[in-house]
């Protein structure tokens, strides 16, 4: 293998350092959907096993600064959504006491959210969709995330996740939205 070698210059004085551009821009309710989107063919997802202890997956969560992460099973396919909100909740303590276990033996498994309760978002309409779009299908649904799925090839891949937070940063300013109970014991924890 040749090649040629690329010629360098002086480094130059007062040099500034090149910053990434972030999801942390300006951006408006008319504003394309893309622009408030994690895009995953862009930006590594936060993902956990479903065997490895909440803490585990928590701390992971801090320390990437996200709120949700995607649980994959051991072939690498997606099982499940474990959110803040399942962690912050009374969700770990209920398990713990209805389970018998201690808080550090909680696994993420026990707490997340399945893939069959999940609704999903495609692609091709998010690629035409506004920010407003969005922040309705949110609120219809009555949750914090939604993720976006595509198309490739013969099979279906997770190719995004809308977050709340994210969106209400970029916008500047709250979002309303009116997370749902989906089980009875979330029902009966809202009516508390």
């Amino acid at each position: 293998m040749t090649g040629k070698p690329i010629a360098t210059i002086p480094f130059p004085e007062h040099v500034r350092l090149s910053r990434p551009t972030t999801n942390d821009q300006p951006v408006t309710l008319s504003a394309p959907a893309m622009t408030v989107l994690t895009d995953f063919a862009h930006t590594l997802p936060v993902v956990a096993s479903p065997d490895e202890t909440i803490a585990v997956a928590e701390a992971r969560m801090i320390r990437r600064g996200v709120r949700s992460v995607l649980v994959l099973d051991d072939q690498d396919r997606m099982v499940g959504i474990l959110t803040a909100a399942d962690l912050l909740g009374e969700k770990p303590l209920q398990f713990s006491q209805t389970h018998g276990v201690k808080p550090t033996e909680i696994r993420v498994a026990n707490l997340m959210t399945p893939i069959s309760a999940l609704d999903a978002l495609p692609f091709e309409q998010v690629s035409r969709a506004t920010v407003a779009d969005i922040v309705a299908t949110l609120q219809q649904l009555g949750r914090q995330h939604a993720l976006v799925v595509d198309r490739q090839g013969d099979e279906w891949v997770v190719r995004g996740i809308f977050s709340s937070t994210q969106i209400a940063r970029q916008l500047g300013m709250e979002l309303p939205i009116l997370v749902k109970a989906r089980t009875f014991a979330e029902i009966e924890a809202q009516l508390k």
